[in-house]
């Protein structure tokens, strides 16, 4: 019984030893193979990297070594301190990558601004010991970095993407992309990370979702309405209405919102140019604020001008129907939106367009015969009251 007791007790003890070791971050593990020591380190939410560092206070230098795994390509890897801000503008950035010949290019880069090519420079803090490794699937970059002030805590952004020949070239930038959530706040000191989130990304989303909502869905909705106001020669108040609002709506959301987003994400990303993207949305916010202000001063029914000003209402209004389902589809494309979001957005234009389809046959075909034998059945009952007055008389 003893023995029985004794058994279960080593066991239990076993598997709460191995739970622990399991929950271990493997970086505490990690063995150098240059008989490196780092007394911290951190695993990296994203892109399979890890930090590790020694860092001394009097002196305010930091020893480290970023490494991340998974390489099976030739690629580029960078890890950054941004001592000004949280973002990518400003970082001062550690690079390495295996040139065409095998050898390997490790080198400090200053990042000034989004369509930076990382191009080699010296940093705002001095750098020394500056080394790196590319064996067993991995990439190492050893660094020495003297910081600036008594301080232990950095914003901190580390980063990985494609080459081209010898010159690093752009990494993913979709809003689902890893690449948009390498970056976070590290203290060296307590060994705490925080990851953060970029508020260009933030507002790149609002952008989207702004216009996709307005220019995208009630815009042609308000179109919808307005050809149905047409076709039937309807002036019911409701619908005069609902026409209205979503064609102000969709102006003021997308127009004024979407169009102000899109100034201040193009100010804030200066080496970032999406010129097809941007030039339609500036032809599309001139055509919208043309159809919304015409409407002050459109001419009366009676007037000589009255039908070249439907004439440029309908051309106006299918040609901005035209280029927001275009450039809808284009900010997807920019984003890297996932595929359920194009094809929800794919739907609902095909269920509108189905509604207009029907519109067109329901006033093209039923309702010329529903007047065609109006006429007839009026006959018919003048007829049968005729008949039935000269029945009494």
């Amino acid at each position: 019984m003893a023995r029985s007791v004794i058994f279960i007790i080593a066991i239990f003890l076993a598997f709460c030893a191995l739970s622990c070791i399991a929950q271990q971050q493997p970086c505490a593990t990690y063995k150098f193979l240059n008989n490196k020591h780092f007394s911290s380190c951190s695993d990296l939410p994203v892109l399979s990297s890890s930090l590790h560092w020694n860092y001394h206070p009097l002196s305010n230098r930091v020893d480290v070594a970023f490494r991340h795994t998974g390489v099976t390509d030739r690629r580029w890897i960078a890890w950054a301190v941004n001592p000004t801000s949280g973002g990518m503008i400003g970082s001062q950035a550690i690079v390495s990558f295996q040139r065409t010949d095998g050898s390997l290019a490790v080198y400090t880069s200053p990042i000034t601004s989004y369509g930076t090519r990382l191009e080699q420079g010296n940093l705002s803090f001095p750098v020394s010991d500056l080394s790196a490794t590319n064996q067993n699937n991995e990439m190492i970059i050893y660094a020495s970095l003297e910081l600036h002030g008594n301080i232990s805590t950095v914003n901190h952004l580390w980063q990985a993407g494609p080459m081209s020949e010898n010159t690093p070239m752009m990494h993913g930038a979709g809003p689902s992309s890893p690449n948009v959530k390498s970056m976070g706040s590290l203290d060296f000191l307590s060994g705490r990370v925080k990851a953060t989130r970029s508020s260009s990304t933030t507002l790149k989303n609002v952008h989207g979702i702004l216009n996709t909502v307005s220019w995208g869905i009630l815009m042609p909705i308000g179109a919808v309405i307005a050809r149905y106001l047409k076709r039937f020669e309807s002036a019911d108040p409701l619908w005069l209405y609902l026409h209205v609002s979503c064609q102000l709506l969709a102006y003021i959301l997308g127009g004024l919102s979407g169009f102000g987003t899109g100034i201040v994400l193009g100010t804030r990303s200066p080496g970032m140019e999406h010129s097809c993207h941007k030039i339609i949305g500036i032809v599309l916010f001139c055509l919208a604020t043309a159809q919304v202000f015409g409407g002050l001063v459109r001419p009366d029914k009676d007037s000589k001008y009255r039908p070249f000003f439907n004439w440029f209402h309908f051309l106006a209004g299918c040609s901005t129907l035209i280029l927001i389902i275009f450039n809808i589809y284009k900010g997807f494309e920019m984003l890297h939106a996932a595929n359920f979001w194009r094809l929800a957005y794919s739907g609902i234009i095909l269920a509108l367009l189905l509604v207009t389809l029907l519109l067109e046959i329901c006033t093209r075909w039923c309702l010329p015969i529903t007047k065609r034998s109006m006429p007839n059945t009026t006959d018919k009952n003048t007829s049968t009251v005729i008949a039935v007055a000269t029945m009494e008389v």
